[in-house]
């Protein structure tokens, strides 16, 4: 017996498929007459999307063990601004203008995985440190989180709306921030369980690097594919 599909398949199974088939154009028209999410449902999408590991997840995580809760919460401001850097231009104008000039897809997505790739070199070169030194910035974040390709998704798939746009974006900004804060804080919780030793954050930042490794390896084969 087939186990039956959870609602939020449910709700967002129309949603990709009618992505698969139709041009990027037409991804507002789409989403405004046939596959329109309530409230409710757009959370749920953007709070699973959210919450799966990426780069910048990773960094957060690493920024809690390394930092504390009080000091990763210091750096959210960089996360959100990195997001409605790429979020907002691409759910006002994005469609449209991918469909003119395509390939800038592309570029995208190989700057993102060039970019990733070089977090993870940064990582894994990093030595034994002090517990005090610390291995993500502000500036870092920003730029992680500017390239992250969630953001594509959420300005292009999920956010758009021609009557709940800014409303759209005051949530997904809500729960930006909450989710930086339950990565910080998982962050902290290793912290507290040993990762205060710089042996531990050691281990933890080549952890890292090979998770963001991988990320930089499925960038770049999306992005030779697309």
């Amino acid at each position: 017996m087939q186990a039956s599909a959870s609602p939020f398949c449910v709700f967002l199974q129309p949603v990709l498929m009618r992505i698969k088939a139709t041009p990027i154009a037409q991804w507002h028209q789409t989403l405004e007459h046939e596959v329109m999410m309530s409230p409710v449902e757009l959370t749920i999408a953007v709070l699973v999307l959210l919450l799966t590991p990426g780069p910048t997840n990773s960094l957060v995580l690493l920024a809690g063990a390394e930092r504390g809760l009080a000091g990763a919460l210091r750096l959210i401001p960089a996360e959100l601004l990195g997001y409605l850097l790429t979020v907002v231009p691409l759910a006002l104008v994005g469609a449209s203008f991918l469909e003119a000039h395509h390939w800038l897809r592309t570029i995208v997505t190989v700057a993102a995985a060039v970019w990733v790739a070089v977090l993870a070199v940064r990582l894994w070169r990093l030595p034994v440190a002090d517990v005090g030194e610390h291995s993500v910035g502000a500036r870092g974040l920003f730029v992680t989180t500017a390239l992250n390709p969630k953001a594509l998704i959420f300005g292009l798939v999920l956010l758009p709306s021609p009557d709940r746009l800014v409303a759209n974006l005051g949530l997904f900004a809500g729960l930006v921030v909450v989710v930086a804060v339950l990565w910080a804080g998982l962050g902290a919780v290793l912290r507290g369980g040993g990762l205060r030793q710089p042996r531990a954050l050691f281990v933890l930042r080549r952890l890292a690097s090979v998770w963001l490794a991988a990320i930089s390896l499925v960038l770049a084969l999306r992005g030779v594919g697309a």
